[in-house]
């Protein structure tokens, strides 16, 4: 629904006019409270379109809109992609659509005089201090980080910053961008790119399946010996179910389970992927009955209390080892993350 005021800008709580003709209601909303003036229903201003150029070529939209829209939450991006405001060359596409040179992304009125200095994401000095102690490895290309769990790469509906925020924000550069993902709940490796020609040499090992990933989880039950697991896994679902699920209809999940420590009742296990399906490992593993340790999604939540009980410690039990691909000269590099205290806690007391 998009509305028009008598008034051509409305003030904020802060004092600040912000032009409002022809905003979207709920995006309004989003930003902060405010009393709806009077207002009556008007034909909706024209759209506009941004041309992917050359330096753009090969990003993921949401990648790119997030770069462009650096302080609109992200769960507000993937809303409109999903109702259709946004779409590339007149059509409806998926937020992990690669885009091509000269593309166009079309973005709805209310988007067009979005002033990004409204929103200024505030993030603690503190914040910034971990970071720096958390880089595993950095040069003029890519930074290797070892994400603490419950930081998100992304600022969305339910945190103010994100990973990608507070390197921006450490750095001082807006080129910083984010090379994959790794959940939320999840700890360890991941790559930032500092520049695009990076970005688009790791997008295309990713493509190429050029880059290793293994993974240390501890399950709840007993794991015996290597276990390889080929799945299908339907990441549709995940918008009413809020999770995903193995289904005929899913994209092939290929993981190798292989057990590092039998722990009696839980077991500590390295997982090497093939295959980078969202909550992959979680849902593999809950599918074999050795759900992983404190995943309140897949896991099993009695277990989990008694677990928290026992060892004070809720965090979920997966972390990103391991990562190896191939450096900008074309040298193959590999990093390691150190499990964090938390984790060390559950595997000593479990």
């Amino acid at each position: 629904m998009f509305l028009s005021f008598s008034l051509p800008a409305y003030l904020n709580s802060k004092g600040r006019a912000i032009n409002i003709y022809a905003l979207n209601i709920d995006f309004f909303l989003a930003l902060e409270s405010f009393t709806v003036p009077n207002f009556e229903y008007s034909t909706p201003m024209s759209d506009k379109n941004l041309r992917i150029t050359e330096d753009h070529a090969g990003r993921r939209l949401d990648n790119f809109l997030f770069n462009v829209y650096k302080s609109l939450p992200k769960s507000k991006i993937y809303n409109m992609i999903r109702k259709g405001e946004i779409r590339v060359n007149s059509g409806r596409i998926k937020p992990s659509r690669k885009l091509h040179l000269d593309d166009e992304i079309r973005i709805p009125p209310y988007l067009i005089d979005f002033d990004e200095n409204e929103i200024i994401i505030k993030i603690p000095p503190s914040r910034i201090k971990e970071y720096w102690k958390s880089i595993l490895f950095e040069n003029n290309d890519y930074i290797v980080f070892n994400k603490d769990p419950e930081l998100s790469v992304h600022s969305g509906s339910n945190n103010q910053f994100g990973l990608i925020d507070i390197s921006r924000a450490a750095h001082e550069s807006d080129e910083i961008d984010l090379c994959h993902r790794i959940d939320k709940s999840t700890s360890g490796c991941i790559v930032l790119a500092k520049n695009k020609k990076f970005l688009r040499n790791f997008h295309t090992q990713l493509k190429d399946d050029k880059i290793t990933k293994k993974y240390e989880a501890i399950l709840m039950g007993e794991f015996k010996g290597n276990q390889r697991i080929e799945t299908k896994i339907d990441s549709s679902t995940k918008e009413f179910l809020h999770k995903v699920q193995e289904g005929a209809e899913g994209k092939a999940a290929i993981s190798e389970f292989k057990l590092i420590n039998n722990l009696g009742s839980y077991s500590h296990v390295e997982i090497l992927i093939f295959t980078g399906r969202m909550h992959q490992i979680r849902v593999q593993s809950a599918n074999i009955n050795l759900p992983i340790v404190n995943d309140k999604k897949y896991g099993d939540f009695a277990s989990n209390k008694l677990i928290f009980k026992e060892t004070g410690v809720s965090r979920l039990a997966l972390h990103s080892s391991f990562i190896e691909f191939y450096d900008q000269e074309g040298l193959k590099v590999s990093y390691k993350a150190p499990i964090d205290k938390e984790f060390g806690i559950l595997l000593r007391k479990l």
